[in-house]
Parts: structure tokens; C-alpha cells; sequence
């Protein structure tokens, strides 16, 4: 529907400002009105004085209108619905052009020019309505209305359209007395969102669907996926079933751009943009593999799209079905142990949904729920503790927001116990999966440790310097073991924490006497120390300028090893440009060949978990013939692999340097099972760095041509190399992912692995390690054990998330052992190779 065009334009009314009730009283003898002669002189002087003031005050009257006085008017939208209870539905209300819809939607209008005339606030700058559409229940009128408010006055106008449903209320007694014809109720109305306003739309297309039982239609983005969707055009879809019936919509594909501000999708449980009905904002892209799927709480749902002039994409494609209304949730559960979940969980519950669970388990034991899942935030909602909008209730106390996994564990002191489950009209989510299970009271984790948040956790957990409970409580009242640095506040952390840049005890004191800088001074990326008034000035204080980077003064200064280079070899400080979406070099060469490094909207490895399928695209399980899988590698470009020197070292039995002996599969998520979205390839050539040295494992890097190109998909993608100058901080959070051995000595996954750890600084890292760690090295991993990359990850990414994309910031390359304490993963450090990268494959 054309918002900007509904027809409805401002009419100009007789001057408010002007009453034609009052009159002007005639003398009644004119003469005695008139005043005295004066000499001509006089009279003249008396002109000139007169007619000095007239211009003095016509000039002043100007000054004022035109410089000081704010009289601009702005344009409010109103969209709405409302209830006819004294209506039926008929088939002729679906159709617009109707003389049915035509003159049920003049009583519509006519209605609320009268319950509008009821506000003085909403009276005087009232234009007009339309009616948008009609649907059954018992006839739902959804409405726009126009207002012209002067600036400043938008307030006024909008707290007065929050009590329209009283003004309802109040024309609903008029009309018992006048016989008003519409009985109205449940009236509900909210402003326009203003990006559907904007001016600069060139299309307003709409769309109106009815669905089928038992059929599955779709709706995409305009020109998809052949071509990205046009700029600057407001697209809606008008979407109906059947009675007793609702819509569900299930997202094939979106990629969209990132920033809803410019391009996004919004799903609305009505048939027309009520802000207060919305279910859901998207933007982005989103797996295949587990897509936003949303259901209406009625019969009827409407999907805009809105895209601005610049970054467009190839849009979105989705499927939409009607199902039986009436779908049950809650009720009796009865048993030892039992799972349940909300309402079309993986998927967005519907809107205005409750649920009610009775929890019954033996006598004698008490119940006990612990939600696997728990993914209830709603915006406007204010945390977890501010339940006010979706929630779930369990023995009288609220739950809400995103929780992390199986952190939220609830007990009852009986037997019983009841969880409730609600909705309200806007906003949804994916929800909960909980277990229900019986406990002994008196022994609630046996050979555990229970947690104060009740969550049990292996005993050997406690006190280990990682928060496992999720509330700490494994980590109090501890006794510090000589490997341990004592924290003031009491917490045990281990010593190879210490002086690593993060702050692991929360108070500080493993960053504590760490030869850092004074007081107003900045640290060097060489640890030389310079006063912070020298941070920014344009010149290297620093000796390697690292106190010049990230200053807003980004061009024209001096190439360093520390700043990016573009293509035009003009230095910017900026950390880490490339593929931030941000135009940086004045020839944009930061942000060109940036399609790589995107992963799913999900967020061997030991202590790890399994992947989503798709979520690591870029994931290369490399097998020698008549093998099976031996290393990892990381897709770069069609023809090119990255993986490490040391997996394609000759043997006495194989030769491993030899393209022949190898198969690459692409798109491989689980071992022996090749479905549609595997790709085997063959190998032209393999090239191990020239430098490698198989004692100490520096320069543990390959590179691998494939023996033709490869189509890209949402399994297959390349990752995004980072430039020589990228940093990796310590402390910063990426992920490792591979097939290999899940614990040291053990079998390999067969389900591809991922697990987040930490980079390591690398003074504690080769103090760690024994000396042995280079330049060329990176350590990352989890100090206290639990997680690592393993036998067959080798070769394999270190992924590290930059600000929309995944870099390779490391290649799997060595470690002691797997995952042992204090012992992390090293990784080949990839920017140190980025030039010999580029000239073997030109990437």
C-alpha cells in the first residue's frame, strides 16, 4: 500500500484564527467620532511619525515571522485497528474495490472523524483516513490516519492517539442513545515507523496472498535471487488464511544489509504496520539451516520490505503455509523425567500465546526443571529482571531475557510444580527447551557440586579459575594452590593469566606490577612508555608509531609496519579497516574483495561442541585416498586452500607433498556422510612454505590449488584474510573448528567441532612453552585445559570475528599434548605470510 499516496492530503478550513460570530458595533453619530482639526503642519509631522511606526512595526511583524517564529508543520501517521463486534465477515470485504468493502469502510471513516472530534488535540489538526483492509473476527478494521501538527506539538498528538480507546468507549454510550451504527472495540493504533515515510522512495509495491490448505506458496524480494533488490522502495505483503486457521511464514534465505537503520524486513501480527503488533525486525543474513520462522496469532500477517539508495543485497525468499489454529501447549506432565518446550520452538513462538505446565514426579522426590534453551528477549523489555513483556513463570517468580545454555535451573520443595508460559502482542522469540527431571532434596547433585544458582557441575570443576556455575559460586571461597595467583577479592586464577592485558580476577590483580606504564602515560605496541599527551599529535613518539593508530586523523601520515597500507600505498591509522563496511582509504581498496567470512547467525576440538552445518564455511576436510580425514584446511578463493606445512611432509610411506595423494571436501560437516552440499575436489598442486622447519614448526603454512574452481553456496565460502598489519589482541575471543582427536589419544569426531578460546600474550605464551614460540606463532587457547585443537585439526582456521566478517587470524600447528592445563594451541600466525600468499595465488 502507497502510504506516501493514500489520497489523503490536508484541506484547508475556514481561518480558525478568525470568528465570523463577532461583529463590529456601527457609531451612532459619526460626527462626534471624529477628531479636531489640526494645521496642516502638524498634521503632516503626526503622518510621517505615524507611518515611520506602521513600517517600524510591518518590518519588526517580518523579522518575526520569517526568523524567529517556528510555524512549520509536520506530517503524523497513524496506523490502527479495531474490532466490529456488530459486523460479519463476508468474502466481499478481501476485495478493496468492492461496493461492500467500499461502503463499510465509509462508516469506518466516518466513525473515527467523530470519535477524533471528541479530542481537542486531535480535532483541530485532523485530515483524514483510509481503510487499509478488513478481516474476519467478527470484521477487524485496519485503518491509516493522517494528522498535519505543528512542530513541536508531535508529543501532544501522540499521547492523545494512546487514549483513542476511551474516546471509543465514550462514542460507544453516544451510541446507545443516537444509534450509531458500529460497535466498536479493541482498539489499538501506534505512529508510523518514520523509515516508511522517507521521501526518497521511488516504488511503493504491494502484494496480497491468500493461502491454501495443504499448499506452500512464496514470497521473495523483488528481482530475486537472480539480482539484488531495487533501492529506495517500500514493498508490503498482505498475507490471509482461512478461518480458524493462521499464517506461518518460514525464511528460506535473507541476506540483507547489515544495519536495519538502512535495509530490513518487519513481520506485523495484522494486516497492517501497527508498531504495537510487530513480531519481528530483520537484517543481515541468516543460516538456511535453522531460518527465522514466524506464526500469526490470527488469520492474517503482513511482511513489509524497506531499502534505502546504497548496499543492496540479494534480498530474501520465503515460504508461506496455513496451519490449524488451536495448537495445545501445556498441560499435565507426569514421569521421573520429561522434556517440554514453548510453543513451535526451534521456531519464533506466535504472539499472544500462554501455556501452562503441571509438573508431577514421584512421591517422596522433588521436581526439578533446567531450561536447555532460554531465548525470551524482547526489546523494550529492560533485562532479565524486568519482566513486564514475554516471560516465563515458574512457582510464582518471572524469567525473561537470553539466558546462557542450561544456566537457568529452577526446584520445587514438593513433588510439583507448575511453569507458565506468555506472550504479549508484539515482539517474539525463539523461547525456551527445558528437562524436567526428580531429585533427592537431600542430595540434589550426587558426586557433584551444586551450584547457588542449583545448576550441578562436575566436582573437580570448583575452583578451577573458570566460572562454570555461571554465578561464581564454584569459584568462592577457594584455597589457592601455588599455581594459582591469589586475587584480592578472594577468586583463584591461574599464574599464566597474569600480565596477559585481561582482566581475569575482575579486580585487577593479575594485571598488577607488570612493568606497565605510570600514570599518564600510554603503552607501546614495543612497551616503550610515552606521555598520553603524545597519543594523536602526528608524530611517532612511540619509535614504531603505534601511538598515532586509531586517531581520527586517519590520512596522510607516514606507512609503518602498524598501519594499512591501501591500494594506492596511502597509509590510514585505522585498526583493522578491511571489511568493516566503512569506506577508509580515499580509493575504498579497504573494503574491495570483502564476499568472504561470513557465518551463521548462530553463535575435534576438545571441550568443544558441535557445529551447526554451514556455520564454518570455509572449513576444508582434507583425506589421503583410501584413508579417510588427516587435516584441516580453509577455503580463500575458488582455487585456493590455506593449511599447514607440516600435513604434507613426506614419510617413508607417504607422499604427502604430492597433489595426487590427496581429496578435498568442501562443505563437509559430518565424516562419510557426502550429502547434496559436499563438494570432492582434486588437487593440482601443493606448495609448502619454503622456510618451514619441521623441528620447531615455524613457518608451518601451505598452500593448496584445487584442480578446477568451486562454486560458492551457504556451505561453501572462502574466509577473509587479514592484512599484514591486522591485530589480534590478547585476550580477544575466536574460534577453533575441526574433525580431530575430541580428547589426547582419543578418535576423531565424525560431527565437525567448534570451540571459542582466548589469544594468549605472547611473552606468557613462550614463557609457557619454553622459549620455542616465534614471531610467526600465535597462541590461543583456555589455560585451564578442557579446550584445544587436537591430532586432525592440524591445518585447520583460527577464526577470529572482526566487525562483520570472520578473519583467518591462525592455522592449526602444534601444542603439547591436547588441552592439558597451561598448555594452550599454537597457530601459524597468518599475517606474517600474507605477502607470500598474494604472490603464490594472487588473493
Amino acid at each position: 500500500m502507497d502510504y506516501m499516496d493514500s489520497g489523503l492530503r490536508y484541506t484547508p478550513s475556514k481561518d480558525k484564527d478568525w470568528d465570523t460570530n463577532v461583529q463590529f458595533l456601527p457609531a451612532s453619530n459619526n460626527k462626534k467620532l471624529e477628531k479636531k482639526k489640526v494645521s496642516k503642519k502638524l498634521g503632516a509631522v503626526i503622518g510621517v511619525v505615524i507611518f515611520a511606526a506602521i513600517l517600524a512595526l510591518a518590518i519588526g511583524l517580518l523579522v518575526w515571522h520569517f526568523h524567529f517564529r517556528k510555524d512549520g508543520w509536520v506530517r503524523r501517521m497513524y496506523t490502527g485497528s479495531m474490532k466490529i463486534t456488530n459486523q460479519v465477515f463476508i468474502n466481499e470485504y478481501e476485495n478493496s474495490n468492492s461496493s461492500e468493502f467500499q461502503a463499510l469502510a465509509k462508516q469506518v471513516t466516518s466513525q473515527l472523524k467523530t470519535i477524533y472530534s471528541k479530542s481537542p488535540q486531535l480535532a483541530k489538526y485532523y485530515v483524514g483516513s483510509t481503510v487499509q483492509a478488513f478481516s474476519e473476527g467478527s470484521v477487524i478494521a485496519y485503518y491509516l490516519s493522517e494528522f498535519r501538527v505543528p512542530e513541536g506539538r508531535e508529543a501532544d498528538v501522540d499521547t492523545a492517539m494512546t487514549s483513542v480507546d476511551k474516546l471509543v468507549d465514550k462514542a460507544k454510550r453516544i451510541r446507545d442513545m443516537t444509534g450509531n451504527s458500529l460497535v466498536l472495540e479493541d482498539v489499538m493504533n501506534s505512529a508510523l515507523d518514520p523509515r516508511i515515510l522517507s521521501k526518497s522512495f521511488n516504488n511503493f509495491l504491494k502484494v496480497s496472498e491468500h493461502t491454501k490448505p495443504n499448499s506452500i506458496g512464496q514470497i521473495q524480494s523483488p528481482g530475486f535471487p537472480d539480482s539484488p533488490y531495487p533501492p529506495n522502495i517500500f514493498m508490503e505483503w498482505q498475507l490471509r488464511a482461512d478461518p480458524n486457521s493462521v499464517i506461518k511464514l518460514e525464511f528460506v534465505t535473507i541476506n540483507l544489509e547489515a544495519n536495519c537503520k538502512n535495509d530490513f524486513v518487519k513481520i506485523y501480527d495484522s494486516l497492517v504496520a501497527i508498531e504495537n503488533r510487530v513480531m519481528g525486525e530483520l537484517c543481515g543474513y541468516y543460516s538456511p539451516i535453522n531460518p527465522p520462522t514466524f506464526m500469526s496469532s490470527g488469520n492474517v500477517m503482513l511482511v513489509t520490505l524497506v531499502t534505502n539508495d546504497k548496499n543492496n543485497f540479494p534480498g530474501f525468499r520465503a515460504k508461506v503455509s496455513q496451519v490449524p489454529r488451536g495448537t495445545t501447549c501445556g498441560g499435565l506432565l507426569k514421569g521421573e523425567t520429561g522434556t517440554f518446550t514453548s510453543p513451535n520452538y526451534p521456531n519464533y513462538y506466535p504472539p499472544h500465546s500462554s501455556c501452562s505446565w503441571s509438573i508431577e514426579v514421584p512421591d517422596g522426590k522433588a521436581a526439578k526443571v533446567t531450561f536447555k534453551k532460554f531465548l525470551m528477549s524482547e526489546p523494550g523489555q529492560g533485562g532479565s529482571n524486568d519482566c513486564r513483556k514475554d516471560y516465563v513463570e515458574v512457582n510464582k517468580k518471572k524469567l525473561c531475557g537470553d539466558q546462557p545454555d542450561e544456566r537457568i535451573v529452577q526446584t520445587s520443595k514438593t513433588n510439583k510444580m507448575d511453569v507458565v508460559f506468555f506472550s504479549d502482542a508484539s515482539y517474539v522469540n525463539r523461547g525456551f527447551s527445558a528437562v524436567f527431571q526428580s531429585i533427592d532434596l537431600n542430595d540434589p547433585c550426587p558426586d557433584q557440586f551444586q551450584c547457588k544458582n542449583l545448576r550441578c557441575i562436575r566436582a573437580d570443576l570448583k575452583c578451577d579459575g573458570w566460572n562454570d556455575c555461571g554465578d561464581m559460586s564454584d569459584e568462592l571461597n577457594c584455597k589457592c594452590s601455588e599455581n594459582d595467583t591469589t586475587c584480592n577479592n578472594g577468586l583463584c586464577k591461574p599464574k599464566f593469566w597474569t600480565c596477559d592485558g585481561v582482566n581475569d580476577c575482575g579486580d585487577g590483580t593479575d594485571e598488577l606490577n607488570c612493568g606497565a606504564c605510570h600514570s599518564g602515560q600510554i603503552s607501546c605496541k614495543n612497551n616503550k612508555c610515552v606521555s598520553e599527551k603524545n597519543r594523536c599529535d602526528g608524530r611517532d613518539d612511540c619509535g614504531d608509531a603505534s601511538d598515532e593508530l586509531g586517531c581520527e586523523r586517519s590520512t596522510g601520515i607516514s606507512c609503518t609496519d602498524l598501519t594499512y597500507r591501501c591500494k594506492n600505498n596511502k597509509c590510514i591509522t585505522k585498526v583493522n579497516p578491511e571489511c568493516d563496511g566503512v569506506r577508509d582509504c580515499d580509493d575504498g581498496s579497504d573494503e574491495e574483495n570483502c564476499d568472504c567470512g561470513k557465518t551463521m547467525k548462530m553463535p575435534r576440538i576438545v571441550g568443544g561442541q558441535n557445529a551447526e552445518e554451514g556455520e564454518y564455511p570455509w572449513q576444508v576436510s582434507l583425506h589421503v585416498k583410501n584413508y579417510g580425514h588427516v587435516c584441516g584446511a580453509s577455503v580463500i578463493s575458488p582455487t585456493w586452500l590455506v593449511t599447514a606445512a607440516h600435513c604434507v611432509q613426506d614419510d617413508s610411506k607417504i607422499k604427502y607433498s604430492q597433489p595426487g595423494t590427496w581429496v578435498a571436501y568442501l562443505g563437509l560437516h559430518t565424516q562419510n556422510k557426502l550429502g547434496s552440499n559436499v563438494v570432492k575436489k582434486n588437487l593440482k598442486q601443493v606448495i609448502p612454505h619454503p622456510n618451514y622447519n619441521s623441528y620447531t614448526f615455524d613457518n608451518d603454512i601451505a598452500l593448496m590449488e584445487l584442480d578446477s574452481p568451486v562454486t560458492y553456496s551457504n556451505y561453501i565460502k572462502p574466509i577473509c584474510l587479514p592484512s599484514p598489519q591486522h591485530d589480534f589482541p590478547a585476550g580477544s575471543n575466536v574460534w577453533i573448528t575441526g574433525w580431530g582427536a575430541t580428547r589426547e589419544g582419543g578418535s576423531a569426531a565424525s560431527v565437525l567441532q567448534k570451540a571459542q578460546v582466548r589469544i594468549i600474550n605472547s611473552t606468557v605464551c613462550d614463557n609457557l612453552m619454553g622459549g620455542q614460540i616465534t614471531s610467526r606463532m600465535l597462541c590461543a587457547g583456555i589455560l585451564t585445559g578442557g579446550v584445544d585443537a587436537c591430532q586432525g585439526d592440524s591445518g585447520g582456521p583460527l577464526s577470529s570475528p572482526g566487525t562483520n566478517r570472520m578473519f583467518l587470524g591462525g592455522v592449526v600447528s602444534w601444542g603439547d599434548g591436547c588441552a592439558r592445563r597451561d598448555k594452550p594451541g599454537i597457530y601459524t600466525r597468518v599475517t606474517k605470510f600474507r605477502g607470500w600468499i598474494k604472490e603464490k595465488t594472487g588473493v
